[in-house]
Formats: structure tokens, C-alpha cells, sequence
């Protein structure tokens, strides 16, 4: 739990999920974790969500620690974050990135992610947003 909340405290200036915040995603039963480790070394982690009646899973972070960037770990977690929507009745992904976030936009592109919406001033720190989606 340490290494996760350090991690995400290096990645992200605003809007980071607290210790408190992880142990919940945890233990969420509509919810699905994936954490890449080497050795002892956290190097990300994607989290994704389902709602009951609902086809649609919400990917809520995905995080790969600086030193993880460019080797292809990002595809890797989101694919687990897929993976873990096919053992569910989900029809589509959806997640929210920052506009400015030109990376990781190239990334969910490259997997199939299309826009479908503009989020204005969508995070804490004012920043905009994109809503985009994959059909499964």
C-alpha cells in the first residue's frame, strides 16, 4: 500500500487517490485491480470499474511509474484492465484522460479508445479533459 500511494503521489499532482481511497478500490467487489511489481518495486497499476446493470467499464487510473514509461507497461495494464471486462457482461470501456496528457491519448488510440467527448475544466486543478471509449 505504501509503494501505491507513493506512487501515485509522484505521478499525479492533483486528484490522487489517498491510502484510504485504494484500500476501498481494494475490496470493491465491482471493481478490478492490476498491479505490476518488480521485485519490490511498484512500476503501476490500472484500476478499472463496472456498475451493476451496466455495459460500460469506467477506467478510473492507469499509472506507470517514470522509470516504467516507453516499455510498454501502460498497454500491458490496460489490457489486463480489458481482461478482467471480459469475465463480465461489459460491451465498452470508458476513461477520462487530461487533454494535455498527449501520451497517454497516443496510447488508448493505439488500442482502439476513440474520443466521444470534451471535458472542460473537468479536473481539480482546472484542467480539460477527454472522454473516450472502446467497444469490446
Amino acid at each position: 500500500m505504501p509503494a501505491l500511494v507513493a506512487l501515485e503521489h509522484v505521478s499525479f499532482s492533483t486528484d490522487q487517490l489517498s491510502k484510504r481511497q485504494f484500500q476501498s478500490h481494494l475490496n470493491n467487489p465491482r471493481g478490478a485491480m492490476r498491479v505490476a511489481v518488480e521485485g519490490e518495486r511498484v512500476l503501476g497499476y490500472g484500476l478499472v470499474f463496472f456498475r451493476a446493470r451496466s455495459q460500460v467499464g469506467r477506467i478510473y487510473s492507469l499509472c506507470v511509474a517514470a522509470q516504467a514509461r516507453g516499455t510498454g507497461l501502460g498497454a500491458r495494464l490496460l489490457d489486463a484492465l480489458e481482461q478482467a471486462a471480459a469475465a463480465r457482461p461489459v460491451a465498452r470501456m470508458r476513461l477520462e484522460v487530461r487533454r494535455a496528457n498527449h501520451t497517454a491519448i497516443a496510447l488508448y488510440q493505439s488500442r482502439g479508445y476513440r474520443e466521444i467527448c470534451a471535458l472542460a475544466a473537468y479536473y481539480q486543478d482546472g484542467a480539460d479533459g477527454v472522454r473516450m471509449e472502446k467497444q469490446l
